[in-house]
């Protein structure tokens, strides 16, 4: 049974990946690699200048853009951009609403909103800010990173403590 939550939330992430990839494609912003999981590669394939990747542990998944092209475009693009795994997967898991895949869509949009480090919404409150000053400031993104992890913990505890 595992297995089964293991294959819908891998391929959740694929599509999620998929979103950022089409909508970099879409914006101009070149991709150079799709990963599924972290660790070493198991084995993948080139299609459309970008290496499709699989790799050992099924933990995660990553679109490797080129940052500078997409530091360049308007802000709207991209917050497009990094916002669109989520967009995907929200219109996946209205689609199969009811199931499992439906139930891991909703979960990894939903925690992919989270301003934890590294997470698309984390992402998009960088470049907001950025844009918003003007420039980069070290204190401000420090401040928002320990914030938003905090926050998103809080957060954690509170459903966990709700549903004790």
């Amino acid at each position: 049974m595992i297995l089964v939550y293991v294959f819908w939330f891998v391929l959740a992430m694929l599509i999620h990946e998929l979103g950022h990839l089409a909508a970099a494609r879409a914006c101009g912003v070149r991709a150079t690699e799709l990963g599924i999981g972290w660790g070493p590669p198991l084995g993948g394939f080139k299609y459309g200048g970008v290496e499709f990747c699989l790799r050992a542990l099924p933990v995660g998944a990553y679109v490797r853009l080129d940052v500078e092209e997409l530091q360049r475009r308007r802000l709207s693009r991209q917050v497009f951009v990094l916002l669109a795994g989520v967009l995907v997967n929200l219109a996946a898991a209205e689609l199969a609403r009811g199931t499992w895949f439906g139930a891991m869509n909703f979960l990894l949009a939903a925690t992919n909103l989270l301003p934890l480090y590294q997470q698309d919404g984390w992402k998009c409150g960088m470049v907001i800010i950025r844009a918003a000053l003007r420039r980069r400031s070290a204190l401000v993104e420090w401040s928002f990173t320990v914030a938003g992890g905090g926050a998103s913990l809080a957060l954690f505890a509170a459903q966990a403590l709700r549903h004790l």
